[in-house]
């Protein structure tokens, strides 16, 4: 699953970045490359950590997300390049990372910082873009319905209402994310990429000198924005990018000095956007191998096969399903197969998050 990074010129996007990647993609600043970064972020999951603790094995692999740091330079200016739009229109969701951080060292291009007019301008650009697309198709549609048959007319009305009605909604300043479409309109907009029907994550980036403010700001912006298709984290990119190129031991010690606790913004938000793709894990376990795997929310037991390999989903006979929880509690999947604990599950058995799976299958 894929995630894009967006934001105005100095809001840290590129600090983010190097933190979510764990220092592993170090990158700089965008200055003349305007390609995108793309670097694999581990999803943190502390279910995953204590299932490794039981079973010991050689290698225990997270669920993953691709993060794609765009140069938006653009933004916030001149209209941003059309071929970086198209190719965030096709991403599973965005992470609009906002300056809240004061820093004279790295001025803000409008000369202050407002992440509440920061978040408006950069929507208002995604919005233009969407509309520019409808008003393309429908001048479009108009020229072809002069010359189609009567037959063919009444699919091309229907789509001319529902991007009128998409049209309308972008006016307003409304995200195409935040309508409620029913599943006819869903099928007819599958043939469009729109950028603002992407899910989003809004990281407000705040300064060291300030995360004790990060939780009112955060509750601020989620009061304002939040709702269907959009989640709202905070975090100290800077402080992040630096605690990443650090032992984890280090890393740690360094946070409980700041009294950042356990649980670490970073972490929040990465699993907060793994959420908001609308997707979760299950497990798989064993001597070899502790492993997420990542599926869609409501994926049947031989999707959650084939997430694993294409021969598992063809060959699907039937799945035994434990929950991690219970597992960790019983010892060993023995133990729960003893108790009848141990589910034997179809192929309409929907996944839950946190599901131990074994696959039985024959090619």
């Amino acid at each position: 699953m894929d995630l894009g990074i967006i934001g105005l010129p100095r809001s840290g996007k590129t600090s983010l970045f190097n933190a979510v990647t764990r220092g592993t993609a170090q990158v700089g600043a965008y200055s003349s490359q305007q390609e995108p970064n793309v670097g694999v972020v581990r999803v943190p999951d502390e279910r995953l950590e204590r299932l490794s603790e039981l079973f010991h094995p050689q290698k225990t692999t997270p669920a993953e997300i691709r993060w794609v740091d765009y140069p938006m330079a653009a933004f916030g200016g001149a209209a941003p390049e059309a071929r970086f739009i198209a190719e965030l229109a096709t991403m599973d969701a965005l992470a609009h990372i906002v300056r809240a951080f004061e820093d004279p060292a790295v001025p803000h291009p409008d000369g202050s910082v407002d992440p509440r007019r920061d978040v408006e301008v950069l929507e208002l650009e995604l919005i233009y873009a969407d509309l520019g697309l409808i008003e393309r198709r429908l001048a479009r549609i108009e020229a072809e319905m002069r010359s189609v048959k009567a037959g063919e007319r009444a699919a091309m009305e229907r789509d001319r209402a529902l991007l009128v009605r998409l049209q309308d909604e972008l006016g307003e300043g409304r995200p195409l994310r935040a309508l409620d479409l029913n599943d006819a309109d869903r099928r007819d907009l599958a043939q469009y990429q729109f950028v603002t029907r992407r899910p989003v994550l809004l990281i407000l980036n705040v300064g060291e000198d300030a995360l004790d403010q990060a939780d009112e700001l955060e509750a601020e912006f989620r009061e304002r924005h939040g709702g269907p298709g959009t989640a709202v984290a905070s975090v100290c990119a800077k402080l992040e990018a630096e605690l990443a190129t650090l032992e984890d031991s280090e890393a740690a010690e360094f946070r409980a000095e700041l009294g950042l606790g356990d649980d670490a913004p970073l972490d929040r938000s990465i699993r907060a956007s793994y959420e908001l793709l609308g997707a979760h894990s299950f497990f798989t376990v064993g001597e070899d191998e502790c492993r997420a795997w990542t599926v869609r929310i409501g994926a049947t037991a031989p999707e959650a096969a084939g997430a694993i390999h294409s021969d598992l989903e063809r060959g699907f006979i039937r799945a035994e399903v434990a929950r991690w929880d219970e597992l960790l509690a019983a010892g060993s999947l023995g133990a729960l197969r003893k108790d009848g604990r141990l589910h034997t599950e179809g192929r309409e058995y929907v996944v839950q998050d946190g599901d131990v799976v074994n696959i039985l299958f024959n090619v």
